[in-house]
């Protein structure tokens, strides 16, 4: 088992130093998944919402928290992102919403933490969009399905 990087030697927290890694390409993939009830979903699907398209409006929230990951996360490093993307996958076998976000950048620390909150907020999106009809949705499953990059290297999820 691979020890704690955030702490040092007394314990205390620390910022790790990335300044001697080596730059490379870097790719995370999370998953996550929100239940709804099933008249809500179809709510989303056909368009109803009150306060619009809520699948757009959602990816545009999993970008904005990709980007302002190191502000919410302590000890994150700011990454300058090269790509975000989100997709937002309706599935009436769950019944709700597959979400996977894919962050990309060409640095030197990891980017597993922007792939986990970009698809975090894109569900608390769609949550606030339509908890005036439900308000028992359920928030589930946010994980990390693949990285690659770093000298760690690649990482898939079984």
């Amino acid at each position: 088992m691979a020890d704690f990087t955030h702490f040092d030697s007394d314990g205390a927290a620390r910022m790790v130093n990335v300044g001697e890694k080596p730059v490379t390409d870097r790719r995370a993939i999370a998953c996550g998944e929100i239940t709804m009830q099933p008249e809500t979903l179809a709510m989303i699907i056909d368009g109803s919402a009150k306060k619009g398209d809520v699948l757009q409006v959602a990816r545009l929230g999993g970008i904005m928290g990709a980007k302002q990951t190191a502000a919410l996360i302590p000890l994150c490093h700011p990454l300058g992102l090269d790509h975000v993307t989100l997709d937002l996958t309706p599935d009436v076998s769950l019944p709700g919403i597959r979400i996977t976000a894919i962050c990309a950048v060409t640095g030197r620390t990891g980017i597993e933490m922007e792939a986990m909150t970009a698809a975090s907020i894109a569900a608390l999106t769609i949550y606030d969009m339509c908890k005036a009809v439900d308000r028992s949705m359920v928030i589930t499953n946010i994980h990390l399905t693949h990285k690659s990059g770093g000298k760690s290297g690649e990482f898939n999820a079984n």
